[in-house]
């Protein structure tokens, strides 16, 4: 992870900001397969590196997210894994022969993981 990471940093101009591998992602589990792949980092708390993922709609509903050790993600959500290391306030947009990452002001301090605005 380290490499493919860092040089994702690198391009976009940013802070390099791991997460531990034992921390936990919000991922909407059943929603992987779906296209396009959506991801948001907001501020890590509670043994959590911030990162809220999930795939096509996104939902309201309270179980639409389930923890994930960031570990796992390798082998459940592998594309997402060279993001990972973007600071908080930073969104992830991914398609087939599609990438968009930008830094999004009005969610780097957020600590809840409803969809911003």
């Amino acid at each position: 992870m380290q490499n493919d990471s860092s040089e994702i940093c690198r391009r976009f101009g940013t802070d390099y900001m791991p997460p531990d591998l034992g921390e936990k992602v919000g991922i909407a589990l059943g929603t992987l397969g779906n296209v396009p792949l959506h991801a948001v980092r907001l501020r890590p708390e509670n043994g959590t590196c911030g990162w809220y993922i999930y795939c096509g709609e996104y939902s309201t509903d309270d179980d639409f997210y389930q923890p994930l050790h960031v570990e796992h993600l390798a082998e459940r959500c592998p594309e997402i894994v060279p993001y990972l290391a973007l600071p908080p306030g930073w969104r992830v947009l991914l398609a087939p022969n599609y990438e968009d990452v930008w830094f999004d002001g009005d969610i780097s301090t957020a600590s809840d993981h409803t969809e911003p605005s």
